[in-house]
């Protein structure tokens, strides 16, 4: 009978390192650690450099002139930034990443707006902001000011801007200091830090530290009084944001992949469609909107809307085909299936000549007294070589929604007194109010028995 001879022990000291740093490779920091504790073998091989290096990249995005310019190496390295940011670690290379993709951005295309940052803000500063303000700040937000504490006060701001004929908008990125002074306590708008502010309209977007009054914890909003209330607390919420982490890289998202466009040397947010493009003949027309939340109310329902269209002529079209503008006409529908026809003169008392290559931009602004709906429409050219030839250019259909907007709980409270059934009790995102008491509000609310017979004046 064979019998088989017992393998030889096999020991940790004995294996080569090629391997071991291979599967030590994939583990994450805090599993490097422990491995370190298990034997002298692997204790030295978890301080292997090239481990180190791939973590410091990955969660504090350092690069090899950070370490030169440090002197330690990367396995000390990673304990410095760990030591000063570790709280942050989940947060801080996805904001890291976006305050970078943004100044990278700005330096080539606003330039200006790179001086306006301030350094970022130490530990015992934000400490000492929770202790002044009697909250929390969550962590995303305290992360995002380690890096850079807002910007000063100045024009334009680095939250966006907007502008029409009579009015402008630029909203500030607000410092912590100054944050904590615009701290609300008062009704209506308890404990909501403000995130932005607009010296021009006196704007400003607040962050939510406690879910309080119809809102979440840490949702980001724009508040709009309720004016058919009697009560100056009641106080209806347009959402911009779930989380501060949310609200500023999608933001930045936006302005760095074109989304947002820079007009002189600001941003502006112009939403475009990618599919808000029409060509008829040589002529190309597209079409971006934006919500202006400082004109628009839920009480009474009242939504203002800017757009802005880029009219296009190809530069390879021939001389012969230049022409210009006469007319226009729009197909407006609302969300509740109202149809309105409206035509006149030009662009906004323009009757521009479109000749090979030229660009004609312009905005206008519209209002409704629903939520959502989408305009298309045609201009009415003719040629210049012959007036008789007058032809049409499609306008393509665009959409104009308004944020997500939240009731106070007041109002929610009395209107479920008033309904036996509300449109919004169950809508298609999982939102609803299911009368338990949660304190939530109503995402979207809106009563539809105050919209018969509203009316908003358009000036399209």
């Amino acid at each position: 009978m064979l019998t088989m001879a017992s393998s030889p022990e096999l020991r940790m000291d004995e294996l080569p390192s090629d391997p071991l740093l291979h599967v030590l490779s994939y583990l994450g920091f805090r599993d490097l650690v422990r491995c370190s504790y298990v034997s002298r073998r692997l204790n030295d091989l978890s301080k292997h450099n090239p481990l180190w290096k791939s973590l410091c990249c990955k969660h504090w995005l350092l690069s090899d002139a950070d370490r030169l310019q440090s002197g330690v190496s990367w396995y000390c390295l990673f304990r410095q930034y760990y030591g000063d940011l570790g709280r942050y670690i989940q947060y801080y290379p996805v904001l890291k990443r976006a305050w970078q993709q943004l100044k990278d951005f700005l330096q080539q295309r606003c330039p200006r707006m790179i001086a306006s940052l301030k350094d970022g803000a130490s530990e015992v500063e934000l400490n000492d902001i929770e202790a002044q303000i009697g909250c929390r700040l969550p962590d995303d937000y305290r992360c995002s000011y380690r890096i850079h504490n807002g910007q000063k006060l100045v024009i334009p701001g680095l939250m966006g801007s907007m502008s029409l004929s009579n009015h402008y908008r630029s909203e500030v990125l607000l410092d912590v200091e100054t944050a904590a002074g615009g701290f609300q306590q008062r009704k209506g708008m308890r404990r909501c830090l403000p995130l932005t502010f607009c010296f021009h309209t006196g704007l400003s977007q607040y962050m939510a530290l406690e879910p309080a009054e119809g809102r979440r914890m840490f949702e980001s909003f724009y508040p709009c009084p309720d004016q058919t209330a009697q009560d100056p607390s009641a106080i209806d919420m347009f959402i911009t944001g779930s989380c501060f982490l949310e609200w500023f890289t999608t933001y930045v998202h936006n302005v760095v992949t074109g989304e947002y466009p820079i007009i002189r040397d600001q941003i502006f947010r112009y939403v475009h469609d990618k599919g808000c493009v029409a060509t008829t003949g040589d002529i190309t027309v597209s079409v971006s909107t934006s919500f202006l939340p400082e004109l628009s109310s839920v009480h009474p329902p009242h939504f203002f809307f800017t757009y802005r269209i880029r009219i296009e002529m190809s530069s390879s079209a021939s001389p012969e085909v230049a022409c210009q503008l006469d007319s226009r006409y729009w197909k407006i529908t609302t969300s509740d299936g109202n149809v309105e026809e409206v035509q006149g003169p030009g662009v906004v008392g323009e009757f521009p000549v479109m000749t090979p290559g030229k660009v004609h931009e312009y905005a206008s602004c519209t209002t409704f007294s629903t939520p959502s709906e989408y305009m298309e429409g045609h201009y009415t050219f003719h040629r210049l070589a012959n007036k008789e030839e007058v032809f049409q250019v499609a306008i393509p259909r665009f959409h104009m929604v308004c944020p997500p907007f939240r009731e106070p709980v007041t109002r929610t409270k009395a209107s479920s007194s008033s309904y036996s059934a509300r449109f919004d009790d169950h809508d298609d995102d999982g939102e609803y109010c299911d009368g338990d008491g949660d304190d939530f509000g109503d995402l979207r609310g809106i009563n539809m028995a105050a919209l018969e017979g509203a009316w908003c004046p358009r000036h399209i």
